[in-house]
């Protein structure tokens, strides 16, 4: 290294994000040493701190590149630069980090296998062609396989795999892309495959991953374990298959996810536009919703019934390619490995436990999966990709929050679960734990809160919860020692789609869903709010309505159409001449109708989920269903290629302030149109629209009361994506800055975000 000169320069660089375990020291190694720089980077606990002196201009093009060109897996969060006395180094070194400096530095999540691997996976001159565990610094597995921090191969579920020689070499090599790759192994040294039959004995067969496919073109179901647990497999386009798959899962209707081998392939079944492409093939890759083409092609009619959209992924695993390679496949079913709402199963004698009866055979490995992590879930919507399930591939990046607050751990509501720490301003969202229903799914919710808190290094200093006494997550923050905040659901809504905007100010929030406990008492789901985080005003609601049996209600939707008829017509019904009336059983109906008059079982519901599933089984949509939104999404699928902007009336009256949305003209219309032979698919269009229209009024009204022109819309109602396109695009229209979710799912995957941030509002005091 040249002495010191006018233009030799030292600047110290302060990187934060992930930035471990990701290539990360390489590449600014690389970086460094291509343009003479000498220097060190060292790990710290919020990321990394590099020290660079030589030329200036070098050192400023090494400054302009460092966040542009940074590996695919790293996240950079801020970089600042400041300058330092030039010292003379002469080389640049990557330093060992001092002990305790990792706690903050974020963990990345599981990502698809890269382009190089897969390159070098089908190489046969490479010394890991078909080795289906390839990995490097940009891919592979990496929140699923740590068990503690640092993230180092000894913590890791690899610990069991001392690496060989060759692979020591390449963990060690600077220019590498294996330098301290934690998961770095190969044929010598690393986890193998093996093929199980239904009791869990080994097949002993050379290719175990040949073998599976060939029991899948066979028509086989085959349990294959994955990054984040296993999934159940089978060729989609055999009906026969789909439908034992259907019958022995207890999965009678909820659609299939389906993985095939390439993009062109899912050009095949499904319109995929440029954003859809680009989440489809991220390194995330997540199951993204898709309109399905004309021609469906070959896959069979079973995987996603009555539904015009298919859940389409990419392979991401090289198991998943090799599976591909040797089968031949256009596509395969590929389900989370459980009976419905169970945890996913993730380790090998768990999994064949669990799945007897399910799975004729087992594709499994010996790496251990040390936290459960479903695939996600998106849908481009409105120009932006929209989370519909958050878990693999996004867990544990952080959300990242306008301000900092205190360590909460958020636990989120019953249904669709996630927890959320925070740490500074930074918040961390579990992957999806799912419906807190069962044993099993209280495990996992406790495995996930103590797994969460060890790999943060983070112990909360407040918890927050949903209002509601029942559920099992605020049972288990009230048996806690930690200061409480409980927090209304829709309230948490609200905060989520604000959190996720940075927004901290006083907002319109639209809140639609189908079940939340209301501070009355009362199940609310269809709220317009004035909301911050602090505190929030029932502004309007959505009219209550007594849904006869309650619980039974929401599985027998046909209940709850009978319920608004009830309502709004009384014994008129019984001479109301309509199909769905005619469909029913007389002493079903009678039953049903006494429990309404005598108000016997019947809690009262303003919830806009439940006002779908009574339109959609009025219109013979759906009097049934057999998975949770079921009738509301068919009631949207109803609307496929309608030309029509006609809205049903909503009426508004006043009580205590508040305003009330009567759904009367509604009915009357919809009966009215019923009794004229208007198409479903017409009157769940002019539906749609007219619960916009009135929603939007609400608005309007509440701007010219509080000049407030912000709007949230949260709630799992907007995962409608007619619903949510329609609603933002008539507030943008009329001036309103709308606001959406992106980073966190609009239904309750969102709540413990919100619950979060407004714990930290109140445990600060009021705001002013």
């Amino acid at each position: 290294m040249a002495a010191p000169s006018q233009l030799s320069i030292r600047r110290r660089i302060a990187v934060a994000g992930v930035v471990q375990g990701v290539g990360f020291r390489p590449y600014i190694y690389r970086l460094a040493t291509d343009r003479s720089l000498a220097g060190t980077i060292l790990n710290t606990s919020a990321g990394v701190t590099i020290e660079v002196e030589g030329a200036s201009l070098a050192v400023h093009d090494f400054i302009t590149r460092l966040p542009s060109e940074a590996p695919p897996l790293a996240h950079i969060t801020s970089v600042t630069v400041e300058n330092v006395p030039f010292r003379g180094d002469r080389e640049f070194q990557i330093v060992a980090s001092r002990g305790g400096e990792q706690a903050r530095v974020l963990i990345s999540p599981d990502v698809a296998v890269c382009d190089d691997c897969l390159r070098e996976l089908f190489d046969p001159a490479d010394c890991r062609y078909r080795y289906p565990f390839i990995n490097c610094t940009n891919c592979g597995p990496r929140y699923t396989i740590v068990r503690d921090i640092p993230y180092d191969r000894p913590l890791t579920s690899m610990a069991a795999f001392p690496m060989c020689p060759a692979c020591q070499r390449e963990y060690e090599d600077p220019r590498n892309r294996r330098f301290h790759a934690q998961p770095n192994a190969c044929w010598d040294c690393g986890p193998q495959v093996q093929l199980w039959n239904d009791e869990g004995r080994a097949f002993h067969i050379d290719d175990p991953i040949a073998a599976a496919a060939t029991w899948l073109q066979e028509g086989g179901i085959v349990a294959i374990k994955g990054l984040g647990g296993f999934h159940l497999a089978v060729d989609a386009t055999n009906a026969e298959a789909v439908e034992r798959l259907r019958a022995r899962k207890r999965r009678v209707e909820k659609p299939f996810a389906v993985m095939v081998p390439s993009p062109a392939a899912a050009r095949r079944f499904c319109d995929i536009d440029d954003l859809s492409l680009q989440a489809l093939t991220s390194v995330q890759r997540p199951i993204v919703l898709l309109p399905r083409c004309n021609d469906e092609g070959e896959i069979a009619a079973s995987v996603a019934p009555r539904n015009r959209y298919l859940g389409l992924f990419l392979p991401y695993t090289p198991i998943h390619h090799l599976l591909f390679d040797a089968g031949k496949f256009s596509a395969l079913v590929m389900t989370s490995a459980n009976l419905s709402e169970e945890p996913i199963a993730i380790e090998n004698h768990e999994a064949v436990r669990r799945l007897h009866g399910i799975a004729d055979c087992f594709l499994v490995h010996n790496r251990d999966i040390l936290i459960r992590k479903d695939d996600s879930v998106v849908r481009a919507g409105n120009g932006r990709l929209r989370q519909m399930r958050r878990s693999r591939g996004y867990v544990p990046m952080p959300i990242f929050l306008h301000k900092k607050i205190p360590r909460i751990l958020a636990v989120g509501g019953e249904l669709k679960n996630t927890i959320c720490l925070t740490r500074g301003s930074e918040a961390f969202l579990s992957q999806h734990i799912g419906d807190l229903e069962n044993f099993e799914s209280h495990a996992f919710f406790e495995e996930t809160v103590n797994h969460m808190r060890r790999v943060l290094e983070l112990d909360p200093e407040f918890l927050a919860c949903d209002l509601h006494p029942d559920y099992f997550s605020t049972r288990w923050a009230q048996q806690q020692s930690l200061p409480r905040v409980e927090v209304q659901h829709h309230h948490a809504h609200i905060a989520s789609c604000m959190a996720e905007n940075h927004l901290d100010k006083r907002v319109i929030g639209l809140a639609l869903d189908g079940t939340g406990y209301g501070t009355d008492g009362h199940i609310w789901g269809g709220e317009v709010l004035l909301a911050d985080y602090s505190r929030f005003e029932r502004a309007a609601h959505l009219d209550y309505v007594a849904l006869s049996g309650g619980e039974a209600a929401i599985r027998e939707p046909w209940r709850i159409a009978v319920s608004y008829l009830w309502k709004h017509f009384g014994r008129e019904l019984f001479s109301l001449d309509l199909p769905f009336l005619k469909q029913l059983d007389c002493t079903k109906l009678d039953l049903v109708t006494q429990m309404l008059a005598k108000r016997v079982n019947s809690p009262l519901s303003c919830g806009c989920g439940r006002l779908f599933d009574g339109v959609a089984a009025l219109l013979g949509v759906r009097s049934e269903v057999n998975y949770e939104g079921q009738a509301a999404i068919e009631l949207e699928m109803a609307m496929d290629r309608v030309d029509d902007d006609g809205s049903y009336p909503f009426a508004q009256r006043i009580e205590n302030g508040v305003t009330i949305l009567s759904t009367r003209p509604l009915f009357q219309a919809i009966v009215d149109d019923l009794g004229e032979s208007v198409p479903p698919a017409v009157i769940s269009r002019r539906f749609h629209n007219g619960l916009v229209a009135a929603l939007a009024s609400v608005a309007h009204d509440l701007r010219d009361r509080t000049a407030i022109n912000e709007v949230c819309l949260s709630g799992g109602c907007f995962q409608n994506d007619y619903l949510l396109r329609r609603m933002e695009g008539t507030l943008a229209a009329a001036g309103f800055e709308v606001f959406t979710h992106s980073q966190v799912p609009a239904g309750d995957g969102g709540l413990s975000l919100g619950q979060a941030l407004i714990a930290a509002a109140q445990l600060s005091g009021p705001s002013s």
